[in-house]
């Protein structure tokens, strides 16, 4: 009888990318997807460390998933918070058959935490919080017997696909730990990544939009050929010499769309965003983090409000469509109200289309985590609500304001999709409506549509046709400018 297995993800992009390798894996070695956990011969839970509330979402996960899964089955976590803090998640949750860190096989492994009884206690109802992440410590129990970045992937389910190629991190951000458990930056080589985009494309479904992903994405390649004299910090102002390009250029010859998810602002050169215009998808995702000058130096970070206003406008100098999204930390130690009105005042001036904030965490081992002047859960909560309602009414406006336009949009399901603006599980989708047809258009199909309503961050779009070369911001001008789409 053939062993099924279920893979809960939580957590950014580039966790879904290790799900999909650890599901290629699992699958190589003659297991099947299940219809749901409770099918399950093994049931892993993929985990999110980045913060506070992220931690405690995956421990709830957990324990949901202990109260479905079928007696005999295995509860295997994995992930950041495996790796992170492996003995404290054996301590903490007696559920769990096997908390296995990255590169760890999830099976032909004695459980590393099953109760003597040899079976794991059900508990589904177990609601309280447990505190994991007190301290930071890195487990050394088990070698990786893996790597996890290179591992084959199975063919995209979809329209599209993520594909990470680095992993770790080299910067020394101020309330950023990831660089304790996913390491220093690894860059994969060019040709590992096509063939990973190749292995992601099946026959009879095309791979429409391919997002890269890493933790510091310009800085790709840079650790396998910094500047000469200069080192890395050079690089990421060498224009199109940077090897980011290169992959870019490689990518967009065998895919419509790609997207970028994310950037650092100090990376964001000329050569940098005449790249990503030159795709036709120019969606700029910044890792902004706050406008305060002196904010951001306590953060560790490069730059202030009005060099990321200038960036913006120069950018939508070159193409005034572009689409931009951001996201803030909110209550960082020593925030204070000048700080936050400066930050409301340059959401008002930016007027991007996505932005999210966070409320800081305190996370350990962090410079951030010695600072103290802490600002008070209760005034981060406000200041949140704030900057929402002001970035909503301004998501809002810009969507409404795509009424009556012009629109290519990518079908990632019957029924809906995306244009260029909105990345996939992040921003808004499209609803597409076919008057006077009852044609079916399939996933990884491109089509021409007009919008004609918005609800909140989401669209509403008549097709006109369907099309099968590459999509380009000039077609829809050019539709718009003849009218034939009103």
């Amino acid at each position: 009888m053939v062993e099924r297995y279920w893979i809960e993800t939580l957590g950014c992009p580039k966790n879904q990318v290790d799900s999909d390798k650890l599901a290629g894996t699992l699958v190589s070695e003659g297991m099947e997807h299940a219809r749901s956990p409770g099918e399950a011969d093994l049931v892993v839970v993929n985990t999110c460390a980045f913060i506070e509330e992220a931690r405690q979402e995956s421990i709830d996960t957990v324990l949901g998933l202990a109260g479905v899964k079928r007696a005999g089955s295995q509860l295997v976590v994995t992930g950041c918070m495996a790796e992170r803090y492996r003995s404290e998640l054996a301590d903490a949750l007696p559920e769990v058959d096997l908390v296995a860190p990255f590169g760890v096989s999830l099976t032909g492994t004695v459980p590393a935490c099953r109760p003597a009884s040899g079976e794991a206690p059900v508990d589904g109802g177990r609601r309280t919080p447990v505190s994991i992440g007190s301290k930071l410590r890195r487990s050394t129990e088990t070698a990786p017997s893996f790597d996890l970045l290179n591992l084959p992937r199975p063919p995209a389910s979809g329209s599209w696909a993520y594909l990470k190629v680095a992993e770790g991190c080299d910067r020394n951000c101020g309330f950023c730990a990831i660089p304790s458990f996913r390491g220093s930056q690894r860059s994969r080589t060019t040709g590992s990544i096509l063939d990973e985009l190749e292995q992601l494309t099946r026959s009879d479904s095309p791979l429409g939009e391919v997002v890269l992903v890493a933790q510091d994405l310009a800085s790709y390649g840079l650790d396998h050929s910094p500047v000469p004299g200069n080192g890395r910090s050079a690089g990421r102002t060498a224009g199109r010499s940077r090897p980011i390009v290169d992959v870019m250029a490689a990518v967009a010859e065998r895919v419509k769309w790609i997207r970028l998810l994310y950037l650092y602002p100090s990376s964001l050169d000329d050569g940098l965003v005449e790249a990503v215009l030159a795709t036709g998808v120019p969606y700029f995702d910044l890792s902004l983090q706050h406008v305060s000058r002196p904010l951001l130096k306590r953060m560790r970070r490069w730059g202030e409000g009005e060099r990321f206003l200038e960036r913006i406008r120069r950018i939508r100098s070159l193409e005034p469509a572009a689409a931009f999204r951001s996201s803030f930390i909110v209550g960082y130690p020593g925030e204070t109200e000048a700080d936050h009105d400066l930050l409301l005042e340059w959401i008002a001036d930016a007027e991007l289309d996505w932005v999210g904030f966070f409320p800081f965490s305190s996370e350990a081992g962090t410079y951030a985590a010695g600072l103290g002047d802490e600002v008070a859960d209760g005034l981060v909560a406000e200041r949140i609500e704030e900057c929402s309602e002001l970035q909503d009414s301004i998501t809002r406006r810009r969507r409404e304001e795509l009424i009556g336009c012009p629109v290519t949009v990518l079908v990632d399901a019957l029924g809906t999709g995306r244009t260029y603006r909105e990345a996939p599980e992040i921003d808004g989708v499209v609803t597409l409506s076919h008057e006077g047809s009852t044609t079916v258009i399939a996933p990884g199909t491109f089509v021409d549509a007009v919008v004609t309503g918005a609800e909140g961050p989401d669209l509403v779009a008549r097709v006109i046709a369907t099309r099968t070369d590459r999509p380009s911001l000039r077609d829809e001008r050019d539709r718009r400018m003849s009218g034939a789409v009103r």
